[in-house]
């Protein structure tokens, strides 16, 4: 670990300070403006399988359970990757008697809390970054310290923690290019907020500069809590189910892909499927509400495909495997030996390559993969295999490997050596947390 000291100065033209005070006024004042209209913003995304409109009185702010009592500690996550990540520091911190209320924002993060969370643990949706809601949040949790994983960086959050003498945590903080390039952008705006932030946990040296860099006091190296996260979970009756029906088919996967990204996988899957007699291409969608809309998009380039959802088993007639459910990936991860991880052939920053590493898949990507920029540069050195671009490099990848399986195999072995010194983070994070959590008895 290696503590970041001495923030670097904003860059020039940056807001005066005098304006950074104006702008994050109005943002709190917009914030209060938009809220009541908030509920109504959000039904076309439920249609595409992110949020649940059930709770959303936990957005504004009002529980849908009691608090607990005794030291209790708010952990916030946006999804299901930093869900996964920060579930051993939640079970860490239960384990020392610690009530935890975690928060996120997509209902396929409140399904995978619902399934993991440990006893002393619950699920509340994220308030919005208004100040009604934010106060309404922590008047009844009343939590003695606040951690939130990765990115997860809102001006009015912060500023009521402060308010409210609530320390706050960053783990496992990273920041894109993208977004760190913005924030400099408003360099005296970044000074004010990220100088709330009482510690900040690092994923990388990188990260650890770019938080110092904006304007965070107290910076620690301390790794990616990713590497120490348990392999992705699989029914053992599903896995042997589907190894049987696939048996004998050559196999590769297409996980967590955007839209523009499947039409490329099934441009692959026909060029590689002219040479190699029962192909079987199973695509698993980012987002499985969009599973429907995939089926269509390769039923008209020729493909037969079958939806998981629909419970069709991926027969010797199916081209394509829509692998349209959730909380299912550990699974497909298990019976491909062979893993393109989405998101980086469009301009989306790339996703979680750690997990199929961790379960003996050999990982291919595109170009795209800011989010998880270190991760990758050191598996594409250790694997030799340089970034896909299109469906023509795509396919002549996959057939490398599918030719040869000890190549796969191999690619599969280097890149879990690879990874394997970078564990250890989350006993890094918790001998940083411990001074912030020393009183057990905690606010009642």
């Amino acid at each position: 670990m290696r503590r970041q000291t001495g923030p670097m100065k904003s860059s020039a033209g940056a807001l005066p300070d005098v304006a950074a005070g104006v702008a994050l006024s109005a943002y709190r004042l917009a914030g209060g403006i938009v809220a009541p209209f908030l509920p109504r913003l959000l039904p076309s995304r439920t249609r595409r399988g992110r949020r649940d409109t059930s709770r959303t009185a936990e957005r504004r702010g009002y529980p849908s359970l009691a608090r607990p009592p005794g030291s209790l500690v708010w952990v916030h996550a946006v999804s299901v990757g930093e869900t996964n990540a920060v579930m051993p520091v939640i079970e860490r911190l239960t384990a020392a008697g610690h009530a935890v209320v975690f928060t996120s924002t997509t209902a396929t993060s409140a399904e995978v809390a619902a399934a993991r969370l440990p006893a002393g643990a619950v699920h509340q949706y994220a308030p919005y970054d208004v100040v009604g809601c934010v106060a309404r949040f922590l008047c009844h949790w009343r939590p003695r310290l606040a951690i939130v994983v990765e990115s997860e960086i809102w001006p009015t959050i912060i500023a009521e923690l402060s308010r409210a003498a609530i320390p706050l945590v960053v783990v496992n903080a990273r920041l894109s290019e993208r977004s760190f390039r913005g924030w400099r952008r408003v360099g005296p705006v970044a000074a004010r907020v990220f100088g709330e932030i009482d510690l900040c946990l690092a994923q990388s040296e990188t990260s650890g500069r770019m938080f110092s860099a904006l304007g965070a006091p107290s910076v620690v190296v301390a790794g990616n809590l990713k590497f120490d996260a348990s392999p992705l979970a699989a029914d053992p009756r599903e896995t042997e189910s589907l190894r049987s029906a696939i048996a004998g088919r050559p196999v590769w996967l297409a996980a967590s892909t955007h839209d523009g990204e499947e039409a490329v996988v099934a441009d692959a899957h026909r060029r590689l499927a002219r040479t190699r007699r029962g192909l079987l291409t199973i695509i698993v969608p980012r987002h499985p509400a969009r599973g429907e809309a995939v089926a269509a998009l390769l039923a008209d380039a020729g493909l037969s495909a079958v939806r998981r959802s629909t419970g069709a088993p991926p027969d010797d007639a199916v081209d394509v495997y829509v692998a349209d459910t959730l909380g299912e990936l550990g699974l497909f991860y298990r019976v491909a030996p062979i893993a393109f991880i989405g998101n980086s052939l469009v301009a989306g920053g790339g996703h979680n390559p750690i997990e199929p590493v961790r379960l003996d898949a050999a990982v291919l990507h595109g170009p795209n993969v800011d989010n998880f920029a270190e991760v990758y540069e050191r598996l594409d050195r250790a694997t030799r295999r340089p970034p896909v671009t299109d469906a023509r490099t795509l396919a002549e990848a996959v057939a490398v490997l599918l030719d040869d399986p000890a190549a796969a195999a191999d690619s599969a072995v280097r890149a879990t050596a690879a990874l394997e010194p970078l564990a250890g983070a989350v006993d890094r994070t918790m001998d940083a947390l411990r001074p912030w959590l020393a009183d057990p008895g905690g606010r009642a």
